[in-house]
This record gives structure tokens, C-alpha cells and sequence, in this order.
């Protein structure tokens, strides 16, 4: 066991390095994106919604590169589960979460047609570049279509970004910008290099370890800032931020795996992930379903209440049963 604590130690550091690098570089591109002008709205639905997804996207280069293309995958794949289970999930037993219709009318038909189209790319066993420059195309008209609904709906407060929240010249936000990628590069580097060395070590695949141990890694930001909103009483955007994180997963940090290198994946990827996937989706959509016709009418209005948390945090162990057989040893 001594032989793995280089490997253990380079993964903590990793998904450190993920972590705060992730979060100078959300900075910096603000910074920049605010002394050039760029309104609040617009880069609260890009800059903050793409960065938030760097330590995701850098991973799965990363692993492209070394040949690991499993792991980049199941990072994917493993990230959108464990938004939906994990972060979602604990998020409403902190506090019942607000519910918007447009959740329901807008965003959901959008999620579940990019999360069929990763499925119909994923259902041959292979990732190839086509599928992949088709899907992660899709970025570029998904975020004119909502800038511009956002911008002829100014109530929507949700992608707004605080004046206060960064203040920084042009110059430190360069550098910040900077720095940040730097800890993001060598924190994929740290992570992937560990990751792989433990899936060796213990005869799994990096595929599993993707789905696991890197992909809860790389959710830890937003389940820290969904906590911590909820805490203080900002937490009306936690299930608009799984929305759209989860979309970002599948159209960019999946897809630059394939675009790096063609991915050749088991039957295991599609039968057991992606389908775990499309079901938790699924149940996403039919909670906020549920609750915006139980919250028809009343004051309080519509809510994600802490029974469902508990739905979803079940629901989420359940699919590590099903994981488990792949992750022991024989």
C-alpha cells in the first residue's frame, strides 16, 4: 500500500490545483471580460458558465493526450451524475431549493435533446471526431439562443454577476487569468497521471476511476458554491447551474476527448453509464415537473424539498451498486 501514497498524495494535489485554479481563472476571465465592456449578463452565461467547467474540460484534454481517453468519458458522464445526485441532492437537505418554470418550458427540452444526442454518439462503442466537432458545435448557437432570451427577459436575474464580486484592472485580471490556467494545466497533468497510476495499481479501468474518484473531484466546486448559497439563503439558481453545467459536460468536456483522439469504449459505457445518465436526467426534469405543479397556487411557490434530496442522493448510491462489481478487484 506504501506504493500508492505518491499516487494518492498527486491526486489530492490535483484536484487542489483543479479547484483554486479554477477559480483564479473564472476571475481573471471576468476581470478581462469586464474592462472590455462586456455586460454582466453576458458573462455570467459564458465566461462563468464555461469556466466553471475548466478543471472538467482540462482533464479531459489532458487525458486525451495520454491516452486515457476512458477517463475523460467517464469524467464526463460521472460529473453529470454526480451533479444531479450528489450536489443537487445534499444542496436541498441543506435548504428546500426555488423552483421557475422556465426550468420546465426552456431548459429541459434543450438537456434532454443534447443528453440523446451524446447517447445516439456513445451507442456504436466509439467516440470518433465527427461526432464529436457535431456535438461540441452545438455550444455556439445554445449560448446565442440564451443570451438573447436572457436579454429580452431582464427579470431573470439568475446569471447576473455582483459588481462587487470581481474588481479587478486589466492588468491583475491578465494575470490572474493567467496563474489560473497554469494551476488548471498542471493540476490535470497531477490528476490524470495519479488517477491512472491508481487504476493500474488496482487492476480497474480509467474509465471507472473517471466516473468515480475524478468526477466527484471536479464536481467539489459546485457543490461547495451550492452549499454555501444555500446556507446563506442564495440558493434559488443551484438547479439552474446543474442544468447548465451538465450541458457544458456533455458538449465540451466530453466532446474534446474525441476531438483530441477517436475514443473506442465497452458496451459497459452505454448500458450502464449512459443509460444511468438519461435516467437520472429523466428524474431531474420530473422533479422539477413535481414540484412546480405541487407549488402551483401557493405563496411559498414552487420547491425542491429535502425528501427529494434524499430521492436523489439514493438514487445516486444505487447507481454505485450497480458500478461496484467494475470497481472490486478479483
Amino acid at each position: 500500500m506504501p506504493v500508492l501514497f505518491i499516487p494518492c498524495l498527486a491526486l489530492f494535489a490535483g484536484l487542489c490545483g483543479l479547484i483554486w485554479g479554477a477559480d483564479k481563472f473564472v476571475n481573471g476571465s471576468v476581470g478581462i471580460a469586464r474592462s472590455l465592456g462586456v455586460s454582466s449578463l453576458v458573462i455570467g452565461l459564458t465566461v462563468v458558465s464555461i469556466g466553471t467547467s475548466a478543471p472538467e474540460i482540462i482533464v479531459s484534454i489532458n487525458a486525451a493526450l495520454e491516452n486515457s481517453g476512458g477517463l475523460a468519458v467517464g469524467n464526463a458522464i460521472g460529473s453529470n451524475l454526480a451533479n444531479i445526485g450528489l450536489v443537487l441532492g445534499i444542496t436541498a437537505l441543506v435548504a428546500p431549493i426555488p423552483v421557475q418554470k422556465h426550468l420546465l418550458y426552456e431548459e429541459s427540452p434543450v438537456l434532454l435533446l443534447i443528453t440523446a444526442l451524446a447517447g445516439l454518439c456513445l451507442y456504436d462503442g466509439q467516440l470518433n471526431r465527427i461526432e464529436s466537432i457535431a456535438l461540441g458545435i452545438l455550444v455556439i448557437p445554445l449560448l446565442i439562443m440564451v443570451v438573447k432570451y436572457k436579454r429580452s427577459h431582464p427579470d431573470l436575474k439568475s446569471t447576473e454577476v455582483s459588481s462587487t464580486d470581481i474588481d479587478l484592472s486589466l492588468k491583475n485580471s491578465s494575470l490572474w487569468l493567467f496563474i489560473g490556467l497554469i494551476a488548471l494545466l498542471a493540476g490535470a497533468e497531477l490528476t490524470v497521471w495519479s488517477a491512472k497510476s491508481v487504476a493500474l495499481h488496482f487492476g480497474i479501468s480509467d474509465l471507472v476511476i473517471g466516473l468515480t474518484v475524478v468526477a466527484i473531484g471536479t464536481s467539489l466546486p459546485e457543490l461547495a458554491a451550492s452549499v454555501m448559497s444555500a446556507k446563506r439563503g442564495h440558493h434559488d439558481i443551484a438547479i439552474g447551474n446543474i442544468f447548465g453545467s451538465n450541458l457544458f459536460n456533455l458538449l465540451l468536456v466530453m466532446t474534446a476527448a474525441g476531438m483530441i483522439s477517436p475514443i473506442a469504449l465497452s458496451s459497459d459505457v452505454f448500458t450502464r453509464d449512459y443509460l444511468a445518465l438519461a435516467t437520472m436526467t429523466l428524474l431531474l426534469v420530473a422533479i422539477v415537473a413535481f414540484a412546480l405543479l405541487k407549488g402551483r397556487g401557493k405563496p411559498g411557490g414552487a420547491f425542491v424539498s429535502r425528501v427529494i434530496g434524499v430521492v436523489l442522493l439514493s438514487a445516486y448510491c444505487s447507481y454505485y451498486i450497480v458500478l461496484w462489481p467494475s470497481m472490486v478487484v478479483s
